[in-house]
């Protein structure tokens, strides 16, 4: 793990696309920058992903992240927004692999538990965290969630990138998730996967 690094969090959205960078130098972390891409005065679906890509690409090229850390689409109840969330989660990946930065997703869930210790913990409360974490006065904090959420998202990544043990427990959440990522720790697992 290098001992500085850059981390741009993304919370995809095709009316509004939230954007945070965090500097971590060793256990330390600080907030950069953040902010909203703004897509609602664009009416064809294709424009905004193209401006999403464009934005993506010139936050990457100004501020040269060395991993992009990005909030994966819920599911709910309408298909065709799930659809248009994940083109635009499609297209701000597709931008971070243009610069060959690696990408990890964090479902909403993850990224709330890491930041507040509470899977279920409101935007508000999420935002409360990160501004008393990150020591950012009140007049730096954004109105919109879409920024903050995608802060989040960066501070999760660090969070969970930080400590090898708590990436270890997040990775492993069902005993068959345990034995794959441990055959060898697992008492005649191998045998057990052979056919009859």
């Amino acid at each position: 793990m290098p001992a500085e690094r850059i981390i741009l969090g993304i919370d995809p959205g095709t009316v509004v696309m939230g954007y945070g960078l965090l500097r971590v130098q060793g256990q330390r972390a600080e907030m950069i920058t953040m902010g909203v891409i703004k897509l609602n005065r664009y009416d064809n679906h294709y424009i905004r992903l193209k401006r999403i890509f464009d934005r993506v690409t010139g936050l990457i090229d100004a501020y040269l992240p060395d991993e992009l850390a990005i909030e994966a689409p819920f599911f709910g109840k309408n298909v065709q927004s799930m659809l248009k969330l994940g083109r635009a989660q499609g297209v701000a990946m597709a931008a971070a692999l243009t610069r060959d930065i690696p990408i990890t997703e964090y479902v909403p869930m993850r990224i709330k538990e890491a930041i507040t210790g509470n899977g279920h913990a409101s935007k508000e409360q999420v935002a409360g965290m990160l501004q008393r974490f990150l020591h950012i006065p009140e007049e730096s904090m954004l109105k919109e969630m879409d920024a903050t959420d995608a802060l989040a998202t960066a501070l999760c990544h660090f969070f969970l990138t930080s400590n090898p043990l708590q990436k270890q427990t997040s990775a492993t959440k069902s005993w068959s998730d345990f034995v794959k990522a441990n055959p060898n720790r697992v008492k005649g697992s191998q045998e057990r996967r052979k056919p009859i």
